[in-house]
């Protein structure tokens, strides 16, 4: 019945009951039989019913306001029930993954993302909870993880159905979400671009990092690989257990002559995600009929806001090259973003179905670093982006606890919080030091009290005298 229909059939209702009833008023027994039930279903106030429950359906997301520091990525509650178009599916999402192209997109410098306000997020994991039309591969209580260029940081998103693939068993949701942009990343680059085959060597940068330690593992799939890795000391432990072959504290050391030390000739594969002038010493360092893939530009990242100075010197340090250099070199240069991949479905797919059954294998697994509620997308940022991080860092729908949200209180109070505990310390120093001089005192009256006693002893008359 379409809403043109629904007046003149509820009428026609309406004019039927009021026809019968003087008929029906003697049979006490029949009121179910009135057509007055149907007229209900069609009256307004049971239309209306249904219009609430749309409305009324409410999901909270992530929203960058504006672009700057972590503070531009709010948590707001949208309202109405999104609509899905044929071929796509609604997710109820449970983890999102973090990715340093995120944090690109909020100071402004990614093009993928549309303008503020947006909610970001590229991949997600999440249960089936409605289908579109044409939708045949997929049904409501699938778990599934997805890819999309924005949107999925928030607790219900809508993605192609092709843009979702199903969770092998035993995968967590957290898993799920680590493991698209990562590992889809980290296979093309070394397979697709670099032909990896047995014994080559490859240099990782950022090696403890969600595609540092993807491309690690999946450089361990293939025999004999050397791989260099780039990271403070403090991760090297974690990255030598997982596969790098000679971790190199890029911090304290020049990673070229590192390199150079075991591997004179050079390398064959130089995955760089770093930009200007380490592009240039990437380039050099590479082996005859050597791969440079170039898939970020982390360098222009300084600080929590835009950098004017440190973009300016990425782009004054930008790598370019002559057609005729390659050719004398032997060498090849690549570039690689796979948020311009969005369109190759077959591609992704055909990838994607092949990392998982690595997974299934057992031989690639991602490592989570730390999950967030989403309330905490500020302190998950700056973890990152201050490369503390080992592993990939995941965002959780989930509510966080009220008693989480109590013992993390709002900037403001913190501040009032530690100023109220240094004038605690004031105040206890203030005090420790009276306790002192009225101990000092009390040391300087102690012997006045002995000379006291002593002068009325002798004041006092004897046994005798008396």
């Amino acid at each position: 019945m379409s809403g043109e229909d629904a007046p003149a059939e509820q009428q026609n209702a309406v004019d039927q009951k009021q026809e019968t009833k003087p008929a029906e008023e003697p049979k006490a027994e029949e009121p179910k039989t009135e057509p007055a039930p149907a007229a209900a279903e069609a009256s307004p106030a049971a239309t209306t019913e249904k219009v609430p429950e749309e409305d009324t359906f409410t999901y909270r997301a992530l929203v960058l306001t504006g672009y700057g520091g972590y503070d531009k990525v709010k948590l707001q509650v949208k309202k109405g029930k999104p609509v899905l178009k044929a071929g796509e599916v609604l997710v109820r999402v449970k983890a999102c993954g973090l990715n340093f192209a995120d944090l690109m997109a909020r100071q402004g410098l990614s093009d993928r993302l549309p303008s503020p306000p947006v909610t970001p997020g590229m991949e997600c994991s999440g249960v089936v909870e409605a289908v579109g039309e044409e939708v045949t591969d997929r049904k409501v209580g699938d778990k599934v993880m997805a890819l999309s260029r924005f949107g999925l940081w928030q607790e219900v998103a809508v993605v192609p159905a092709t843009h979702t693939f199903l969770i092998p068993e035993g995968m967590s949701f957290e898993e799920a979400a680590a493991l698209p942009v990562n590992y889809i990343t980290a296979y093309m680059m070394l397979f697709d671009f670099g032909n990896l085959r047995p014994n080559q060597s490859v240099l990782v940068h950022a090696a403890a990092g969600g595609v540092g330690i993807a491309a690690t593992q999946l450089c361990n799939t293939v025999k004999d690989v050397t791989v260099f890795g780039t990271a403070s000391a403090s991760k090297h432990e974690t990255i030598s257990q997982g596969g790098v072959t000679h971790p190199i504290d890029y911090r304290t050391k020049d990673y070229v002559e590192e390199v150079r030390k075991i591997s004179p000739k050079g390398l064959d594969i130089i995955l760089d995600p770093l930009g200007g002038s380490d592009t240039h010493k990437a380039y050099n360092m590479l082996k005859p009929m050597g791969k440079l893939i170039t898939y970020g530009a982390a360098n222009m990242l300084a600080g929590q806001k835009k950098n004017l100075i440190a973009v300016a010197k990425n782009w004054y340090h930008q790598f370019s090259i002559h057609t005729l250099s390659l050719i004398q070199g032997n060498k090849s240069v690549c570039g690689f973003h796979l948020g311009y991949l969005d369109g190759e479905t077959e591609l992704i797919t055909q990838v994607m179905n092949t990392i998982l059954d690595l997974y299934k294998q057992g031989k690639v697994k991602p490592h989570i670093d730390s999950t967030w509620h989403l309330e905490q997308v500020g302190d998950a940022m700056r973890k990152m982006q201050e490369r503390n991080n080992i592993g990939k860092v995941i965002l959780t729908t989930e509510p966080m606890p009220e008693e989480e949200k109590k013992e993390e209180p709002k900037k403001e109070d913190k501040k009032e919080d530690k100023k109220k505990d240094d004038k605690k310390k004031d105040d206890k120093k203030k005090d420790d030091g009276k306790k002192e001089e009225k101990k000092d005192d009390k040391k300087k009256e102690e012997p006045k009290k002995e000379e006291k006693k002593e002068e009325e002893k002798k004041e006092e008359p004897s046994k005798e005298e008396k």
